[in-house]
C-alpha cells in the first residue's frame, strides 16, 4: 500500500495517508484511457454544425429560361448547387455524437489514470484548501509552493467559495469534485492536487473490494405507526331545541 505525506499550503509536510492499492496501485492499461478519453471527447461535443441545402438557400423557385430552344445548359431552379449561393449538397447536419461506454470501463480508466500519476509522482495530497481570500494571487502563491508548474487538476469536496472564485481564472487550472472527475482531465493535467477527503471518496467510489452497504430486507422494516386522529370537540348544548322545518311538497309537473 503506497504512502504518501500530506502538504499544507506553504509545502510543508503536516502527516502522511495510505493510498489503496487497488485505486492507486492498479495495472495501467493505455487502451482503457483511449477509450475514456474518445467517449468523454464524444460527450462534450456540440454537434451543432449546419449547412443549408437546396431548399433552404435565399432565392426564387422559378425557372429561369424555357427548357428548350436557347442554346444554354437547362436549369430549374437558381438555388441549384452547381451555382454560386446555391445549396450545399450532402452537408453536416446537427447531431449528437455521445454514445454509451460500460461503467467498468469508466471506472477502470480512472484507476489507471491515478496510478499512472502516482508512479510518475504528479499526485499531492492537500490537507485542506484554507484560503483567505477569493483572490487569484493567493491561490497561485500556494500552487507555487506544491510545485507547480505546467498544470494543476485540483480534486476537492464540498462548498468552498474561495477556491471556487480564485482557481477559475488561472490558465490550465481546473477545480472538479470527486465524482466528477474524469480519465481525459487526469491525462490532461501535469498536476494532480487531491484532499484528503476526495482521496477517501476516491477509495470509497473505485475499489473494487470495498463491500457494499447492507440495504435491510423489505420485510424486516417495521411499519410506521398509525397516528390516532383525534375527537373534534363538541359544541356547547343550547337550551331549547328548534323544531324541525316541514318540508313542502313542490307541485309536481303536468304532462302535456
Amino acid at each position: 500500500m503506497p504512502v504518501v505525506d500530506v502538504l499544507n499550503l506553504s509545502g510543508k509536510k503536516v502527516g502522511q495517508v495510505d493510498l489503496a492499492d487497488a485505486v492507486f496501485g492498479a495495472k495501467v492499461n493505455p487502451h482503457l484511457l483511449h477509450e475514456a478519453s474518445r467517449w468523454y471527447m464524444r460527450e462534450i461535443r456540440r454537434g451543432t454544425h449546419k449547412t443549408k441545402d437546396k431548399s433552404e438557400v435565399s432565392g426564387a423557385g422559378r425557372k429561369l429560361w424555357r427548357q428548350k430552344g436557347t442554346g444554354r445548359a437547362r436549369v430549374g431552379s437558381i438555388r441549384s448547387p452547381l451555382w454560386r449561393h446555391g445549396g450545399t449538397v450532402h452537408g453536416p447536419k446537427p447531431r449528437d455524437y455521445s454514445y454509451a461506454l460500460p461503467k467498468k470501463m469508466l471506472l477502470g480508466a480512472l484507476r489507471s489514470a491515478l496510478s499512472a500519476k502516482l508512479a510518475d509522482q504528479k499526485l499531492t495530497v492537500i490537507d485542506e484548501w484554507s484560503l483567505n481570500s477569493h483572490k487569484t494571487k493567493a491561490l497561485a502563491a500556494a500552487l507555487g509552493n506544491l510545485k507547480h508548474t505546467k498544470s494543476s487538476l485540483i480534486v476537492s469536496h464540498g462548498e468552498n467559495r474561495n477556491l471556487e472564485l480564485a482557481s477559475r481564472n488561472l490558465e490550465r487550472v481546473k477545480l472538479v469534485a470527486p465524482n466528477a472527475v474524469q480519465a481525459y482531465d487526469l491525462l490532461n493535467h501535469d498536476l494532480l492536487l487531491l484532499t484528503k477527503e476526495a482521496v477517501a471518496r476516491l477509495v470509497r467510489t473505485l475499489d473494487p473490494e470495498a463491500a457494499a452497504a447492507a440495504t435491510p430486507h423489505v420485510e424486516s422494516i417495521a411499519p410506521a405507526p398509525v397516528a390516532k386522529k383525534e375527537a373534534a370537540p363538541k359544541a356547547a348544548k343550547s337550551g331549547a331545541k328548534k323544531p324541525a322545518a316541514k318540508k313542502t311538497a313542490k307541485p309536481g309537473k303536468k304532462g302535456k
